[in-house]
């Protein structure tokens, strides 16, 4: 007997149809430019294609779906703010939020792989690379030819980096790398790495480590329940030989990691605004077809507090995100107003995901719905690129002149 098989067109329908539409309370679609709204409408109609049919099962089965880099490239979601002469977009920094917004809404970890290769690893080549460097990194990396990650968190320094003990040593014509990275976005899977290490002399630099140079390995981290869709693992230095000019020489000391993380934090103020949005809109159109006691939940007094309050929170955090990102494209935002926006964004992300599974009921739990996965992921979100706490903290030193930290 002939085995029954779906048409590509058969297939596509069999799938849950991604029917979101954005919350614009404030009417701040008028404050957007054509050009932004033309990058909003092709990163949402990607992740409704490539995203939104699949991430149920591949965060299930805890798959990193690694077509999706070269997917990443082709859409210009790698490096959009980096200069189009290196293959970036030479987009401005709201332009870089939308698409954190709506790669975030599809899911957390795929924006983690998207930022981390923006920001974190194109962006310290550009800003602080030679010219060298930036020809032969930047345009592989933004067409995802190459994956690329961020060696900063250790085993033993995670909310003080700047008590990492990996080291290098002049040995002539290269350098000598040992150490340990942790926590990793995008390692098991990544062709280079951008390390950051200290000297013989205890001052950071910033060193780019190929994958196939020995003793360079990303073992890869198994049993997480939060951003299980996303390749996390470690990277590891045995007497690694990095030439000399793999150097970053823009920039040294705390200062030029610190700098990659401001670019981050404020992708993942305008990413984790997505995942709330998504949690939002879930929860309002089950409300309105959900029927208990005769009638939908959405008449209910306490249902319709908790769908004005996340409205509330998301139309305070996108005008928040948009002065952000009038004042990044200023050239005049600070860490202090980044650490205020990642901090106050993930937070009401997570209340509102939280509230959004409780207007589900035990649909909330399931892969039917987005938000429990939203929810795990979060969890993650919340601590990396600065825990809730520090971020607290450096608004703390902003406020009153004096460190906590030391």
């Amino acid at each position: 007997m002939a085995t029954a098989t779906l048409s590509d067109t058969d297939f596509q329908k069999s799938l849950k149809q991604d029917v979101y539409e954005h919350p614009d309370f404030y009417a701040l679609d008028s404050l957007l430019t054509e050009e932004h709204k033309l990058v909003r409408s092709s990163i949402r109609d990607f992740v409704k294609r490539e995203i939104s049919p699949f991430i149920e099962e591949w965060a299930q089965k805890a798959h990193f779906p690694y077509e999706i880099v070269k997917k990443f490239g082709n859409i210009g979601a790698f490096g959009p703010t980096i200069p189009q002469t290196y293959g970036g977009g030479g987009l401005d920094y709201i332009s870089y939020g939308i698409l954190m917004q709506e790669i975030e809404r599809g899911d957390s970890g795929m924006r983690s792989t998207a930022s981390v290769q923006g920001s974190l690893v194109m962006y310290p080549i550009y800003k602080f690379g030679s010219e060298q460097q930036r020809k032969k990194y930047l345009p592989k990396l933004a067409s995802g030819e190459w994956l690329g990650c961020f060696g900063l968190t250790e085993p033993d320094h995670g909310s003080n980096p700047g008590g990492m003990v990996t080291r290098f040593q002049d040995a002539g014509d290269h350098y000598v790398l040992n150490g340990a990275k942790m926590w990793i976005s995008n390692s098991p899977r990544a062709d280079v790495a951008v390390v950051w290490a200290k000297n013989e002399q205890g001052r950071i630099h910033g060193l780019i480590v190929e994958r196939g140079m020995p003793g360079f390995t990303t073992p890869e981290t198994h049993g997480k329940w939060s951003l299980r869709a996303s390749a996390t693992g470690e990277l590891v230095f045995d007497n690694v030989k990095v030439p000399k000019e793999n150097l970053l020489p823009g920039k040294s000391g705390l200062g030029a990691p610190l700098m990659c993380l401001d670019s981050a934090r404020y992708g993942i103020a305008w990413g984790a605004l997505g995942a709330a949005m998504d949690c939002y809109e879930s929860a309002r159109r089950y409300a309105a077809e959900r029927i208990q006691f005769g009638k939908p939940i959405a008449s209910f007094q306490l249902v319709q507090k908790k769908l004005a309050e996340m409205l509330t929170e998301i139309t305070k955090a996108q005008l928040l995100n948009w002065r952000l990102g009038t004042l990044m494209n200023e050239g005049k935002a600070t860490t202090a107003q980044i650490s205020l926006a990642k901090r106050n964004n993930v937070q009401i992300a997570l209340e509102i995901a939280r509230e959004a599974r409780q207007i589900h009921g035990g649909m909330g739990i399931t892969g039917e719905y987005s938000i429990m996965r939203h929810m795990m992921n979060l969890e993650s979100v919340v601590t990396y690129e600065g825990t809730h706490d520090i971020h607290l903290l450096i608004l703390g030193n902003h406020i009153t002149g004096l460190s906590a930290f030391s």
